[in-house]
């Protein structure tokens, strides 16, 4: 199966799970409800949950077994977004081809709905009993990995160097499809060996997933982007690289192991 077909078999399971979750829009406060909707329906790709179920399914779990991770990881990665793109941030007025979450409901209730399903995501995640799980998460959520990783984002000045660029990178983009990974390999059964080594890929491919958004938004990346800073023939060879050691780490892992390669080589190698 390749890598969009794997997406939507695993959207099976996730999409009724996440529209179980969240509050309806017409339940009070309603503009609260549809706002915390507004990014997360229709969906994305799901790029981080299918990584947690395929770190999973890698480890020797049934996909299920990693639903409450997949549903967590895309509830944060909806909040970082919908935070992301406010005024005081990057001020996106598009995300998806939509309105932003701010322009569509007020920067009020766009921060509220961002805090709101961060608190859902710690309490789906908590309900697979693994007290571990949800303070990894926490973890890769917080001041050293995703809210600092924007924080230096938003200090950065130019000229950015590689090592800049990619601090930002590894703490903003990386951590939370390297949690995605670790997490699929923890509710799969993986020892500490394997998590730490699904970790590590993920860390891998989501550097080289950043770059790949470099590449495709060149023309509009500011001092963020290793297109910027290196030119875009030394940042593919870059993610190609980055892409290269995060497969090596699973050469022991069979065919049980194809659908996270699969996913590695789509989100590095897609062109949209």
């Amino acid at each position: 199966m390749d890598a969009p077909g794997y997406l939507a078999e695993r959207g099976r399971l996730l999409e009724p799970a996440l529209e179980a979750a969240l509050p309806p829009a017409s339940e009070a406060p309603t503009e609260l409800h549809a706002a915390m909707r507004h990014l997360l329906f229709p969906p994305g790709k799901r790029l981080r949950p299918g990584f947690c179920f395929a770190a999973c399914e890698a480890a020797g779990g049934a996909p299920e077994a990693a639903l409450p991770a997949a549903a967590a990881v895309e509830l944060v990665h909806t909040y970082s977004l919908i935070h992301d793109d406010l005024p005081c941030m990057d001020d996106d007025a598009l995300r998806r081809g939509r309105p932003t979450v701010h322009v569509a409901y007020g920067e009020a209730t766009a921060v509220l709905a961002g805090d709101a399903l961060l608190a859902l995501a710690f309490e789906l995640l908590a309900a697979c009993g693994d007290a571990a799980a949800v303070g990894e998460l926490a973890a890769a959520a917080g001041a050293r990995e995703l809210v600092g990783g924007q924080a230096l984002d938003l200090a950065l000045s130019e000229p950015a160097t590689v090592a800049a660029v990619e601090a930002v990178h590894r703490r903003k983009s990386a951590a939370l499809i390297a949690v995605s990974t670790a997490l699929g390999g923890r509710l799969g059964g993986a020892d500490h060996v394997l998590r730490e080594g699904l970790r590590e890929f993920g860390r891998e491919v989501g550097l080289a997933f950043q770059i790949a958004d470099d590449l495709l938004d060149a023309e509009t990346d500011g001092a963020c982007s290793l297109v910027s800073v290196l030119g875009a023939p030394a940042a593919r060879e870059r993610a190609e690289a980055l892409l290269a050691s995060a497969l090596v780490r699973l050469q022991d892992l069979g065919t049980r192991a194809e659908p996270l390669r699969q996913l590695a080589r789509y989100a590095v190698r897609r062109d949209a």
